[in-house]
């Protein structure tokens, strides 16, 4: 993927959320803490459980950016 000066340009800026999108970062959300939960009671308290929900909350940061970002919606 080329990245050209329209997808600098829609990456960005702010996004207001278009109708049936908020349903939809709570979803991603409510889903992403149960993951966290299950980390945080099945692992030790260590640097790689920290790791683990860093990654979770980036996975939620990047998947809510792709419906924000979305030129199709």
């Amino acid at each position: 993927m080329t990245i050209n000066q329209t997808d600098l340009d829609n990456w960005f800026v702010y996004h207001s959320p278009k109708p049936g999108q908020n349903e939809k970062y709570i979803e991603i959300r409510e889903s992403a803490k149960v993951l966290a939960e299950v980390i945080v009671q099945l692992t030790p308290p260590s640097a790689d459980q920290t790791a683990a929900i860093r990654k979770i909350r980036e996975a939620v940061f990047t998947a809510n950016a792709a419906i924000a970002c979305s030129q199709t919606e």
